[in-house]
């Protein structure tokens, strides 16, 4: 059914879902799982946390322990216990991303750090502090609570 012209069709569920997420061009890109190497066990269960590469590279020496890390071209992705967001609002730009699922990734980003070990996890609080550090964001136990 046509509509006038100037005056707008009826709209269905389906053509909103497809509005809100924008255009098609194109074939969406996959997501990925980052994996524990072979060796290793995760009994905790694995999330990730995403930061720029930049951030990446400036993290990695201020770290007391360091886990799998893994890269692609514009992020660096720290593997870190299940459920390492409670409580904690990582500071942007950082993801939070459960189940170490990439998201809209071309490729599974490398490992391009294994600790020794059977463990994969970098330590979730030092990470956070080290990122609010470099973000200059107030740690979230830190910040004034309002009424």
């Amino acid at each position: 059914m046509n509509a006038a012209p100037g005056r707008i069709g009826v709209l269905t569920l389906d053509t909103l879902v497809r509005l809100s997420r924008g255009p098609t061009e194109g074939a969406p890109r996959a997501a990925h799982r980052l994996t524990v190497p072979e060796g290793m066990t995760a009994p905790l269960g694995c999330d990730a946390v995403a930061v720029p590469a930049r951030l990446g590279s400036l993290a990695l020496p201020r770290l007391p322990r360091v886990g799998c890390v893994y890269a692609d071209e514009a992020h660096w992705w720290w593997l870190v216990p299940s459920d390492s967001d409670y409580a904690l609002d990582w500071p942007a730009p950082a993801r939070y991303a459960t189940g170490a699922i990439v998201p809209d990734a071309p490729q599974v980003p490398g490992l391009i750090h294994r600790p020794d070990g059977t463990l994969p996890y970098t330590p979730p609080i030092p990470l956070y502090l080290t990122l609010c550090r470099l973000t200059d964001t107030q740690p979230t136990w830190s910040r004034p609570i309002s009424a």
